[in-house]
């Protein structure tokens, strides 16, 4: 495989050398490769006050961060929404996560209405593992929720921890996914790393889990737990960008792996949270030479197939 090219990762919004616009970048990407839309199972949407907690703690490069991490679409709710419709984002979610007890129920309350409100949204929802985590999942899965997202990096959590283990149960009996950050990128956690995930599946082995970041660092081995179990996927938040490739490069040597699993890789972003521009990560995505077929997969029919069908 030749070198990967490099791709810009400065913070403008426009394409520095051509001042292109980035919504026609974008859709650059998408007519090259037959795209009708995109589908974004990782962009961050929270209550006001907590998305602004979460870029200060980005600003103050806090040691979950790994380093200096500017913020390039920090921006009102509605400027954000409007950019996933200039981008031809056709579905995407509001991850949110809690780091303590007590947040879950109305981080997930917040959600829920998010989703009412606005097109294309799909419902998210959320949990931490305390007293009464089994029947708010319940709830928010019979309420309509479509995705889940589990912090195990931010929450400082066991996902083995006996609290959860009916919640794990649920979602598998629902079938409904969850995006987990349980890699240890790009800081390691008390309980990041293939390990924890690993005995999770052995008990609940129909968990639908999508492995958020492509697992980075440790991306060999959660490859190997999506070979293992079928219904485990892994997004493409952050993964294959100059930001990452610097600290976690993905191995050249996997790369046929990800063909190989082609129809359990989706497309995930950070967006907004993310120090460069959205098209840089489709870029990203794009110059690994994989095909067309492979990024259309990626970038939406694999979401499709779970989410829009």
């Amino acid at each position: 495989m030749s070198p990967r090219p490099s791709a810009a990762t400065g913070s403008s919004v426009s394409s520095p050398g051509t001042g292109a616009p980035e919504a026609e970048l974008v859709a650059g990407f998408r007519a090259r490769h037959g795209l009708p839309g995109l589908v974004d199972v990782h962009t961050h949407f929270m209550p006001e006050r907590v998305l602004r907690k979460v870029w200060a703690y980005f600003d103050a490069a806090g040691p979950l961060v790994g380093g200096e991490w500017p913020i390039t679409y920090r921006e009102e709710e509605d400027r954000r929404v409007a950019r996933m419709r200039e981008f031809g984002v056709v579905a995407f979610t509001s991850m949110l996560y809690p780091h303590k007890a007590g947040m879950a129920e109305w981080l997930n309350e917040w959600a829920a209405g998010f989703a009412r409100r606005t097109e294309g949204c799909l419902r998210t929802a959320t949990f931490f593992p305390e007293p009464g985590v089994e029947g708010y999942v319940r709830s928010a899965i019979e309420g309509g929720t479509r995705i889940f997202k589990a912090h195990v990096q931010v929450g400082a959590y066991d996902p083995t921890d006996a609290l959860l283990d009916p919640v794990w149960g649920l979602l598998a009996e629902a079938g409904v996914p969850v995006v987990t950050h349980c890699g240890s990128g790009p800081a390691p956690g008390k309980h990041t790393g293939p390990g924890p995930m690993a005995r999770v599946l052995e008990r609940h082995p129909r968990l639908p889990l999508v492995v958020a970041h492509m697992g980075m660092p440790e991306y060999t081995e959660f490859l190997d737990l999506a070979e293992r179990y079928r219904e485990v996927r892994l997004d493409t938040t952050m993964a294959f960008t100059d930001f990452v490739e610097r600290q976690a490069p993905f191995p050249e040597r996997e790369l046929g792996r990800l063909v190989e699993l082609g129809d359990r890789v989706l497309l995930g972003s950070d967006f907004p949270n993310i120090p460069y521009p959205y098209v840089h990560q489709l870029e990203a995505i794009e110059r690994l030479g994989l095909g067309s077929e492979w990024v259309r997969a990626v970038c939406h029919d694999n979401g499709a197939e779970l989410f829009l069908r």
